[in-house]
């Protein structure tokens, strides 16, 4: 008769509940972090599209404080204020469905969502193909309008949008003509006599050359007297010009451009990419959400 016997085996195996309630609520429970969740990212997106909305407004209402800050018209400072007015817009709309459609759990509006960001996301990726495969073809026809701008400067008074945007690219880029400040010699309305020689816009003025620090507003006004003789302005009340001989910006805007590109292409891809995976994430969870609301009710109301 066998008398050595050991402690009872004790299984280490773990035993999972087979209750199907408990199941259903884990997946309510992740159902409902990613219902939040969504709420919450697409509550900040309104906020953020409604002040972009009120500077947009606030540009448009407020112009003559913005005009005398950048030195330049309000036609250009115009266009930019109504982008921003109508992309505080969009991303309001687009928040708002997100925001309702996960906190009411309403499938239609975050299939409409989803729709919306998939459209968005797809439009930016078809313009970054077509400009990284039709670049040099957008570079010539940039060219082409660019020319064509300076070639007719204030010819017609009464359009005098794309010049006054154009100045304003000078002024930003501390450049002069598309090439060189010489593309400024076909401009009809700067050109001078023999003894003056070209023309230029005021927005080509160097400042630092000068130790100038006020720089570009005080070429539109004439107080310009102290910068020598060669510095003489042409200035009327739609036009303001000095010679090419002053102090002026001697590289072409193409260069700035290709320069400024090169020193932020990391901050401009890095922006890119993390918009789109911000978009791929709403995506995921809205068609989540959408996909696995109806199932887990129904199951829930069957044990019940």
């Amino acid at each position: 008769m066998d008398t050595c016997k050991g402690p009872p085996i004790v299984s280490l195996v773990p035993t999972y509940s087979k209750d199907p309630q408990v199941k259903m609520s884990a997946q309510e429970s992740c159902l409902s972090l990613i219902k939040y969740l969504l709420f919450v990212f697409n509550l900040f997106f309104f906020v953020l599209g409604g002040l972009i909305f009120c500077f947009g407004t606030w540009i448009l209402i407020d112009k003559n404080s913005f005009v005398s800050f950048v030195g330049l018209s309000f036609v250009p400072l115009q266009t930019w204020s109504k982008v921003l007015a109508v992309s505080g817009v969009l991303t309001m709309a687009l928040a708002l469905l997100g925001c309702v459609g996960a906190l009411k759990e309403l499938r239609c509006l975050l299939g409409l969502y989803f729709g919306m960001l998939l459209l968005l996301f797809a439009t930016q990726i078809t313009l970054g193909i077509l400009i990284s495969t039709q670049r040099i073809r957008l570079e010539r026809r940039v060219q082409e309008l660019v020319l064509e701008t300076i070639h007719s400067y204030r010819a017609n008074p009464d359009e005098t949008a794309a010049e006054e945007s154009w100045d304003y690219a000078q002024f930003q880029l501390r450049c002069c003509g598309w090439h060189s400040p010489r593309d400024w010699i076909s401009a009809r309305t700067l050109r001078g006599n023999e003894s003056e020689g070209p023309f230029v816009p005021c927005s080509c003025y160097n400042s630092t050359a000068t130790n100038d620090s006020s720089g570009f507003d005080k070429l539109f006004l004439s107080q310009l007297s102290r910068l020598g003789p060669r510095a003489k302005l042409r200035q009327t009340a739609d036009l303001c010009a000095l010679p090419a001989k002053a102090h002026i910006y001697r590289e072409g805007c193409a260069q700035s451009l290709r320069k400024w590109l090169h020193n932020n292409l990391i901050s401009i891809v890095g922006i890119c990419l993390g918009v789109g995976l911000l978009e791929l994430g709403f995506m995921t969870l809205s068609i989540f959400l959408c996909r696995n609301l109806d199932h887990v009710y129904d199951r829930l109301a069957r044990y019940r």
